[in-house]
């Protein structure tokens, strides 16, 4: 196996080269004891994703501000003869073998990743793109419950494999990432937006807008946090998405359960003014807690605009202060910082966000807010090179010594390395 080094390099860094040729021997040489001596193995690479603003808009038709990270799932493949999919990978215990001739929705299947692979073969077969069987061991390092999306890597992984293998490579990223979604919201379970699989698939920093579900408008944003004086992190803080659906879903539920009161269907198509004027109206039909999420969205939706903005000019200062007031939105409007049904004692996410603007107060630097669905898992952290160790630490002594991943943003999305 000869894989170019250019390629490892621009997918993960001149750093992590000799690590990555590593992984994929590995991942060859398991390969080759599952499914024996490959004829002409492929790999198949689709990132995570870090949300940086837009917390919970995109159900919405909002804009987000979001970006591919260097962490990533690899997919060893080949094709097979059969409509068998054949795969063992590093995130669950078990191999899977999914019958891809029966494009129909298992209950049994719901929440695993058989239903993911599954519904991305009927999703890429309805829209008239080719599929087949094939044998693939994945390595992935994002991790479940890591906050960097694990399910839209997988999918977008999925889809790669499906497109390298059988289509070559005719489907656009913005398709791929419409069918992870469909098989997210109709196969496994889970009522998701696009974003996440919109920054796995196509890479970068993006600035998405979601006015037109169907077409998105999508910007690349160029900037490059590792010239700036701050690490941009994700804190695992231990905490577990089981059980967490319904919590995620009240949330774009509740909005577009006001956007009804208006006669539409999502909060996008409802003025802020108009909304403002009328909460005294929607109090009682909605909930005071919707209230405070359709605020939230009008808000964010706004403020994503101003982060790009900030961006673009390279005034960091700016949005760092936009990014701390969209976590100080999620925290007490959109409320998706403690788990609903949580004991008292049991808030990691809320007390990881503490403990580090806590932290940020002391040194005057540094921003903390909730990352991606929110309720548990992880937490997003903006902290200044000279202190990033001292920080580091004050999360290893609370959380563990794993719990800091400081990310890098990836410029690729899902990609065939031959």
């Amino acid at each position: 196996m000869n894989l170019p080094d250019n390629k490892l390099v621009a997918l993960y860094g001149a750093d992590s080269l000799e690590s990555q040729r590593q992984r994929y021997r590995d991942l060859t040489r398991e390969y080759s004891e599952r499914f024996g001596v490959p004829q002409l193995l492929q790999f198949v690479s689709a990132p995570g994703r870090t949300e940086l603003g837009g917390n919970h808009t995109d159900h919405n038709q909002g804009r987000v501000l979001c970006a591919a990270v260097r962490r990533d799932a690899v997919a060893a493949v080949e094709p097979r003869s059969d409509d068998l999919a054949k795969l063992k990978s590093s995130a669950f215990p078990q191999p899977y073998e999914i019958d891809l001739s029966d494009p129909d929705p298992k209950n049994g299947e719901k929440g695993t990743p058989a239903a993911l692979i599954r519904g991305v073969a009927a999703g890429l077969k309805k829209r008239g793109f080719q599929i087949g069987g094939f044998n693939a061991v994945i390595h992935s390092d994002v991790g479940i419950g890591s906050g960097l999306s694990s399910s839209a890597s997988f999918e977008v992984l999925t889809g790669g494999i499906f497109n390298t293998l059988f289509n070559e490579n005719r489907v656009d990223p913005v398709t791929l990432a419409k069918i992870g979604q469909y098989a997210e919201n109709v196969y496994f379970g889970k009522p998701c937006g696009l974003m996440d699989q919109l920054a796995s698939s196509i890479g970068g920093v993006l600035a998405i807008d979601f006015k037109d579900s169907e077409n998105p408008v999508i910007e690349k944003v160029p900037v490059d946090f590792s010239q700036t004086d701050y690490i941009l992190a994700v804190v695992d803080t231990g905490g577990s998405h089981a059980d967490l659906t319904s919590a995620y879903a009240s949330i774009p539920n509740e909005m577009k359960q006001v956007a009804s009161l208006f006669g539409k269907n999502t909060l996008r198509e409802v003025g802020e003014e108009t909304f403002r004027a009328a909460i005294s109206r929607i109090r009682p039909e909605a909930g005071d807690r919707a209230v405070l999420r359709s605020l939230h969205f009008f808000v964010e939706n706004r403020r994503v605009v101003m982060m790009v903005e900030a961006l673009k000019t390279k005034d960091y200062d700016t949005y760092l202060r936009l990014a701390a007031e969209s976590g100080a939105s999620s925290n007490s409007m959109l409320q998706n910082i403690v788990a609903p049904d949580s004991i008292g004692h049991n808030q990691p996410a809320a007390l990881a966000i503490g403990v580090s603007n806590d932290f940020f107060r002391s040194r005057g630097r540094g921003v903390a807010r909730i990352h991606g669905g929110g309720f548990a898992g992880t937490i997003q952290a903006y902290a200044h090179r000279d202190d990033f160790k001292d920080y580091s630490q004050r999360m290893h002594a609370i959380f563990g010594s794993d719990c800091i991943q400081p990310l890098t943003i990836r410029t690729q999305g899902v990609v065939e390395i031959r």
